[in-house]
């Protein structure tokens, strides 16, 4: 059975959702962020089928994040590149990265890739910073308010902050540790 399309839901999350495809394009991401470029390397990467690889190339190219270049003419081949668009959305990528390294689901012993400064070398990891103070927020003080574009149903989605808040405390409380920075 096909799932329903996000068309007309208001929702950013949605709308990146539905430009990415699924889980495969995001192993498709990962790999052209890692500089991957070319067909038989994702399918060694990946281990996606044909089928799959083909079908998700040509979702991501007509949803704009990549772009198709000819690199060679006889037999033609192509080597595949993120667009401006697709380069907004690879910052996805290592804080999927962390978030599955903090939760232990890499199936290694330690972090399989390791996110750094280019510039000086050290470790970097996602956060939410205010843009006023330059402050890291910890995840406990983030609040979600409706935006400029919200609509009625992102209005009662976020009506039930009070519930997120209280979810999130009962989980901390129950681990006696406070979210790791």
């Amino acid at each position: 059975m096909r799932s329903k399309g996000f068309d007309g839901m208001t929702c950013s999350i949605a709308g990146v959702t539905a430009a990415i495809g699924d889980r495969w394009a995001m192993l498709i991401l990962r790999d052209l962020v890692c500089g991957i470029r070319r067909y038989e390397d994702f399918r060694q990467s990946s281990g996606v089928t044909n089928a799959t690889l083909s079908d998700r190339l040509k979702h991501l190219e007509a949803n704009g994040i990549i772009e198709r270049r000819r690199y060679q003419v006889n037999p033609e081949r192509f080597e595949y590149l993120l667009t401006l668009k697709g380069w907004q959305i690879a910052p996805l990528m290592p804080l999927l990265a962390q978030i599955g390294d903090r939760l232990g689901l890499s199936g290694a012993a330690a972090p399989p890739m390791t996110f750094v400064n280019r510039k000086t070398g050290n470790e970097i990891r996602f956060g939410f910073i205010d843009q006023t103070t330059g402050e890291q927020v910890s995840p406990v003080d983030l609040e979600i308010r409706p935006g400029d574009g919200a609509d009625a149903l992102v209005r009662w989605r976020l009506s039930h902050g009070d519930k997120r808040r209280e979810a999130l405390e009962e989980v901390l409380a129950s681990v006696g540790d406070a979210p790791k920075e």
